[in-house]
């Protein structure tokens, strides 16, 4: 299962598949479209671009230490990229990952960062982790939010930085339980769950 067909709840279609080292463009690209607010809560810094360091270790997926799905709108010709979650196992606690989600500004509120992170737990809990790991600024209230929403556990604050643990079972279970949003059930009907 490498793609799953939905929508947003606007209606507006979707593909979100694996992220892959020919993507580099469109994530390019979608970081440049973010607006400078949003590239400082997802990089914790205001640059445009982020180092040729921090593009490639994005781009670089193995679906098993570092799994990254994307989300493509497809009513358009070239396939935007609309927004990206990735998952970085822990070097030392092999059943841990450090999580992050990012959706192109304009696609706030329609539902798209759910879906990837439906996406993204499916692909952890069978690759055998258990528990993700969230550092938001606290600032950032969309995403302070959304990691309370799926069960999210504050674990401390070190200056602007909230570090948050989120258990996989149970947020998959949150989800399921708004299964009837547009897009989740396309999500856990293509894992089967």
């Amino acid at each position: 299962m490498t793609v799953i067909h939905s929508c947003l709840t606007d209606g507006t279609p979707v593909c979100i598949r694996r992220v892959r080292r020919k993507d580099e463009q469109r994530l390019r690209a979608g970081i440049a479209l973010l607006t400078p607010q949003s590239r400082y809560f997802r990089f914790f810094s205001g640059m445009r671009e982020p180092p040729p360091a921090v593009i490639d270790r994005l781009i670089s997926v193995d679906d098993h230490d570092h799994i990254a799905w994307g989300a493509l709108r497809t009513d358009v010709a070239d396939m935007p990229a609309l927004g990206v979650v990735h998952a970085f196992r822990d070097d030392h606690v092999p059943t841990d990952a450090e999580f992050s989600v990012t959706v192109l500004d304009e696609y706030h509120g329609r539902g798209l960062a759910r879906m990837l992170t439906a996406v993204l737990l499916m692909d952890c809990r069978r690759e055998g982790l258990e528990r993700l790991i969230v550092h938001v600024l606290a600032e950032n209230r969309a995403a302070m939010a959304l990691v309370r929403s799926l069960g999210g556990t504050f674990r401390e604050q070190d200056s602007a930085v909230a570090d948050f643990d989120i258990d996989i079972e149970d947020a998959v279970r949150t989800l399921r339980r708004q299964g009837e949003q547009a897009g989740l059930s396309d999500v856990f009907r293509q894992f089967r769950a």
